[in-house]
């Protein structure tokens, strides 16, 4: 997961380039000031899976985690509406009820993931995804001139680049904890497109994204469709 974080500190600098930009030019020009337009997106929220076989038992909260930086083009000056394009990173994290995931790469069963009941000592089984991703967004925005203030809506897509993915599996053996972790890329398709809503007032929003291709390449996985609901914080 080093390139995730390599990404991760890339967006945080560049989202204090940005806060730094946008300061300056409120101390210097204030009259000159331009309306907010959402450059910075981060959502947290509940991470799911759709049409999972009676084989997946998942359990807890699927935790994940985006952070965007956007570009907005008003339609015009006192438009209330606009398109948006960005970049950025989105991780989720799926847990697994007594059983682990695992992969064959030999034998009769070829290149799959295995769900396989969980009869050591566990304690708990998860997979993690990260993505290099880009949203596209068509906006609405109640207050033209201040679109910190007011009712918001946007609807669009995402699509990102699989960057990294891990099983990682926690048990106990002889009363001492051991955790195993797996790094493959393999299994799971390189390329997601997702569509997405976000709904709210001033800088915060509800979010919801659904992934419309399968999380595991065909014949390596169940067909499964990711999605996540959570809240939004934007602005800038």
């Amino acid at each position: 997961m080093k390139k995730v974080w390599a990404l991760a500190a890339t967006f945080l600098f560049s989202a204090a380039t940005v806060v730094a930009q946008e300061t300056d030019n409120k101390n210097s020009t204030p009259e000159k000031q331009k309306p907010a337009r959402d450059f910075v997106m981060l959502q947290i929220g509940y991470d799911g899976w759709n049409n999972t076989p009676d084989s997946i038992n998942t359990t807890g909260i699927g935790r994940g985690f985006n952070a965007y930086l956007c570009y907005d083009f008003p339609f015009s000056k006192k438009s209330h509406f606009s398109f948006a394009a960005g970049i950025g990173i989105g991780t989720s994290n799926i847990y697994f009820k007594d059983q682990e995931l695992t992969f064959t790469d030999t034998g009769a069963l070829g290149n799959t993931v295995r769900f396989i009941p969980e009869t050591r000592d566990y304690k708990k089984s998860k997979l993690t995804t990260a993505y290099l991703e880009a949203p596209f967004e068509l906006r609405y925005f109640s207050n033209a001139d201040n679109r910190n203030m007011g009712f918001k809506a946007a609807i669009g897509l995402k699509a990102g680049t699989l960057v990294g993915a891990h099983t990682k599996t926690k048990r106990s053996v002889e009363g001492s904890s051991v955790v195993e972790k797996v790094n493959t890329k393999r299994y799971l398709e390189t390329w997601r497109v997702a569509a997405t809503l976000r709904l709210g007032y001033g800088n915060f929003s509800v979010y919801g994204a659904y992934n419309l291709n399968s999380l595991f390449k065909e014949g390596s996985g169940p067909q499964v469709n990711p999605y996540s609901v959570g809240l939004c914080i934007s602005g800038l």
